[in-house]
């Protein structure tokens, strides 16, 4: 099921929320809980049913490899829980290599040593990237005796929270359980309530009206790269950069809105990252859960920065690396991610030097190679992100083709051009084009981030939820899918 669709927001939602604080309200807390399972798995389902064999298995799986880690931490005997945890994890990564990598593999060893092994076609269940991180983030500590004897309900709730399930943000446990257990969080509030709408709606917007806008026009330059223009190029660049943020911070945003409806905080997943002026900070404010987990379960257990220079740029390499085939079985990702490694590798390496270059400029560099690597990121294989490199370099044909500026008209500003302007406006899809590419780019650079604002009860903030509701609503005859469910 999908956040922006008629099914979820007019029926599931709130149906869920109402019966949640139902049951809690006379005090059958063990059946409000199972009924957020259930309503989760339903979710989780709801395109295919098959999808909750697999999450239901490895919930029960990690379950009993984490209790019996946590036994053997109590009795003294972590040494001895090393392997267990080291199954218990090489279970979770075999797993999300069956369904994720499997054929991708094959067909590099098919490629290599002329074989012709047979392709599975897996399907990709969703969210498994998500979920496996969640539960070896789990595993993992509770072989550090950091975890305590929750229920198997409460253990699959943590899981299979519909907000955070399919795209993050991978929450921790300690985030999240103790919450769910919170009595305090169990009656609706209504300042929980206004903020969850709040967000949810601004998500929705960012999702529905801005990135849904930029994907069109992005598609079509993916669609045809051989006759695009050198400009036509570095439009679509941006444009993906854009549309990237505001799907992925949209969902997000709704995630942590959802949440907040349930009385439940999440954690913050973006923080404005292209405000950044570094590698470094862009990754401090980007996916910021999914750096949390690389840094405390991958890079600090490497060895982190205690063991020399050289060492410390090692396991950053292998942070990066393993962070692009995190997010997909395409080489094209793979190069993402190393190419990211040396930018933090080299801005560690040089930090005094980039220290005095002016902040603009910083942020200008920053902000241009974050948008050409997702350019790679985005780009079916590797040969087609070189064209596309080689036109940008060629710099031929400095002009943007009619179809891509008529690529970045929303209805409702063509609708408004005729009601107000009958005979069109000059320039027509070009004035469209230019006027919705500085607002997404003046919001993204001069606004703050929708969860730094401390949120109140007020007129604007209900006239703003309202509104923004009614038009992505109005707007959603065309339902997609967000970008990160193909991770």
């Amino acid at each position: 099921m999908l956040f922006n669709s008629y099914i979820f927001i007019l029926f599931f939602l709130p149906l869920c929320v109402a019966v949640y604080f139902l049951l809690y309200r006379i005090r059958a807390g063990k059946a409000a809980r199972l009924w957020l399972l259930g309503m989760s798995l339903w979710f989780y389902g709801y395109f295919n049913p098959s999808y909750v064999l697999i999450i239901c298995g490895s919930i029960l799986a990690n379950y009993g490899v984490s209790r019996y880690l946590l036994k053997r931490y109590q009795e003294g005997a972590q040494g001895a829980g090393r392997a267990g945890m080291i199954l218990g994890v090489a279970m979770n990564v075999a797993i999300l290599f069956y369904f994720k990598y499997f054929d991708f593999f094959v067909e590099n060893i098919n490629a290599v040593f002329h074989t012709d092994f047979a392709l599975r076609r897996i399907v990709l269940p969703l969210g498994i990237s998500f979920f496996t991180f969640q539960q070896i983030s789990y595993v993992v500590d509770s072989w550090r005796g950091e975890t305590k004897q929750y229920s198997l309900l409460d253990y699959a709730v943590f899981v299979s929270f519909f907000p955070q399930l399919v795209a993050g943000p991978i929450v921790l446990h300690d985030e999240l359980i103790p919450q769910l257990l919170d009595e305090k969080k169990h009656r609706p509030d209504a300042l929980w309530l206004s903020r969850g709408l709040y967000l949810f709606a601004a998500g929705l917007f960012k999702k529905v009206i801005v990135a849904d806008t930029l994907g069109n026009l992005v598609a079509l330059g993916f669609g045809g790269v051989e006759i695009l223009t050198s400009l036509d190029v570095l439009l679509v660049i941006v444009c993906f950069a854009l549309q990237l943020y505001y799907d992925f911070s949209g969902y997000s945003d709704m995630a942590t809105g959802i949440a907040s409806m349930f009385h439940i905080e999440l954690p913050v997943n973006f923080h404005s990252p292209y405000k950044a002026r570094s590698i470094l900070e862009f990754w401090d404010r980007w996916h910021m859960t999914l750096t949390r987990f690389l840094r405390r379960y991958i890079y600090f257990p490497l060895g982190g920065s205690r063991r020399g220079r050289l060492r410390t740029y090692g396991n950053i390499m292998i942070v990066f690396l393993i962070s692009g085939f995190w997010h997909g079985a395409n080489w094209t990702f793979v190069v993402w991610g190393l190419l990211h490694g040396l930018a933090e590798v080299l801005t560690r390496r040089f930090r005094n030097t980039w220290s005095k270059i002016p902040g603009v400029i910083q942020w200008f560099l920053t902000f241009g190679f974050v948008s050409f690597a997702f350019l790679i990121f985005r780009a079916d294989t590797l040969e087609q992100a070189y064209i596309m490199f080689r036109k940008v370099a060629k710099l031929e044909a400095l002009y943007i083709t009619p179809v891509m500026l008529e690529g970045l008209t929303l209805p409702e500003m063509r609708h408004l051009e005729e009601l107000l302007c009958p005979g069109g406006l000059p320039g027509g899809g070009a004035v469209h084009f230019v006027l919705f590419l500085l607002i997404v780019m003046g919001v993204t650079l001069g606004s703050k981030n929708c969860q730094e604002k401390e949120f109140k009860c007020s007129k604007r903030n209900l006239a703003a939820t309202v509104g923004m509701l009614a038009w992505t609503i109005v707007s959603l005859s065309e339902i997609s899918t967000f970008l990160y469910f193909n991770f």
